[in-house]
């Protein structure tokens, strides 16, 4: 039901979409059953993944997150906690809380869709070994690959060695100002000396919120990105809100281009804080810039 709702909305807003995506440089507005419906092939080609942070469906189940990710064409996804995995068990939520048999049955839903979880966050992590070691050990058995945090300082010391024990990423994300990681240099600063799985979750939109260039700031991070929050905003600076990609102020095609430049190799969660029950055709818009983008790197 869902899906075909979200698929009239979709070529509803297409034509609304196309001007403002053409003033952009790029003239195709996608059909749904066309290149939405595709994935990124090209990106896959670049070592990219490219998939939905949960949160992007805030207002759904987990199931149902799931089902709009895989509506797009897209094998991966990025879970949140807290969010509940569906209407039927609406107290079984996201989290090292989830049972073993609702986990069982997440993986199932999972499988059952043809979509991987490999990302969970933002999610808490503390000096606490004890505390951390949960997270870590949900992480392991949801075959995830990366845990998005922001922990305090004085955490690192552990995390550093649960990282090597369960062999899992711990991605440092960035709020905007004034949070504690939403400058690079705080990010840089605990990285140093630190397990290569300690890294930048690049927040590409919360850093314009920041008032910060995310060229200057991929730069600045260079060998230190283990992932995404992906977005284009229609502005720097406070009250700023989600577009779809190539349409805002955020030069999408440079940052890729600097992402390609460096070589990395990640996951991309599109967090889409915009039209909160109508996003999905303008995440279909993101994921066909997305991937055209990625042709064209792959050619130069």
């Amino acid at each position: 039901m869902q899906n075909s709702v979200d698929r009239r909305s979709f070529l509803k807003a297409a034509g609304a979409l196309t001007a403002g995506v053409s003033l952009a440089g790029w003239s195709g507005a996608h059909s749904w059953a066309g290149e939405a419906a595709k994935g990124c092939p090209n990106a896959e080609k670049l070592g990219w993944r490219l998939g939905c942070q949960a949160y992007s469906f805030n207002h759904y189940t987990f199931y149902e997150a799931i089902d709009k990710n895989a509506s797009l064409g897209l094998r991966w996804i990025e879970a949140y906690p807290g969010q509940s995995i569906s209407a039927e068990k609406k107290d079984a939520k996201i989290g090292e809380g989830l049972s073993a048999a609702d986990r069982k049955e997440v993986k199932q839903r999972l499988a059952d869709a043809g979509v991987k979880l490999v990302n969970y966050g933002v999610c808490g992590l503390s000096a606490n070994r004890d505390a951390s070691r949960k997270t870590f050990e949900f992480a392991k058995d949801m075959g995830i690959e990366t845990i998005v945090s922001e922990p305090g300082e004085d955490a690192f010391d552990t995390l550093d060695k649960l990282c090597e024990e369960y062999q899992l990423n711990v991605a440092l994300h960035n709020h905007p100002k004034p949070s504690h990681y939403w400058n690079s240099e705080t990010v840089l600063k605990v990285c140093q000396g630190r397990s290569k799985r300690i890294g930048a979750c690049a927040d590409t939109g919360h850093w314009m919120r920041s008032d910060l260039n995310p060229v200057e700031q991929l730069k600045k991070l260079e060998g230190h990105i283990v992932s995404f929050h992906f977005k284009d905003l229609n502005k720097f600076g406070g009250g700023a809100h989600d577009v779809p990609w190539g349409t805002g102020e955020g030069n999408v095609k440079a940052v890729l281009t600097e992402i390609h430049r460096q070589g990395i190799k990640a996951v991309f969660s599109i967090e889409y804080e915009h039209n909160w029950t109508t996003s999905v055709p303008e995440i279909a818009l993101c994921v066909a810039y997305f991937d055209k983008i990625a042709a064209e790197l792959a050619k130069a």
